[in-house]
């Protein structure tokens, strides 16, 4: 029997946040107003949408399953994203002060959700291939995440994205 999940719409978006309790609080407004999730991860600091639903898979099964570490979805969502249990370090996955450039999930989807979402973001045209990784994030991603240079010569260059994927998944060997 595999265990229940909640379906989740994610797309991309940019805002500029001045004051990240105000901005979370329309969020959850506007999550409440629809009975809803809504999770905001920071895209700089992804590798990308596989990512974005790897962090969403893991996040809903230990949700659904009543195994979650964090008290909200939206956090638990986060932590996986980090591949962490800290708390404060997930919140740096998610909105920061300033402009942002976001993966915006809705779990469940809910008719007229995104509508509502874009008095406060602006949605972007997603390119549904991978997104590249530049040596700049990954160097950034290598850092988050203590990938080393002896495990991205082993995997090959062209599966550094799988090595932050695995650290996703890690995160339910490390419960």
């Amino acid at each position: 029997m595999t265990e229940p999940e909640i379906p989740c719409e994610v797309y991309r978006a940019v805002f500029t946040v001045d004051d990240n309790a105000v901005f979370l609080q329309k969020i959850r407004t506007i999550a409440d107003e629809f009975k809803t999730h809504i999770i905001l991860f920071d895209a700089d600091r992804l590798a990308g949408r596989d990512h974005v639903e790897a962090a969403l898979r893991h996040a809903c099964r230990s949700w659904t399953g009543g195994e979650a570490i964090a008290n909200s979805l939206e956090m638990e969502a986060l932590l996986y994203a980090a591949g962490t249990r800290q708390c404060q370090v997930a919140s740096s996955f998610g909105i920061h002060p300033g402009e942002n450039r976001s993966f915006v999930a809705v779990c469940p989807p809910v008719p007229g959700t995104r509508d509502r979402l874009a008095g406060l973001v602006k949605i972007v045209r997603d390119e549904q291939g991978e997104e590249e990784i530049d040596p700049e994030k990954r160097a950034l991603l290598a850092d988050l995440f203590s990938i080393t240079p002896e495990e991205v010569a082993v995997a090959g260059e062209d599966r550094f994205r799988e090595l932050v994927l695995e650290r996703v998944a890690l995160l339910d060997v490390y419960r």
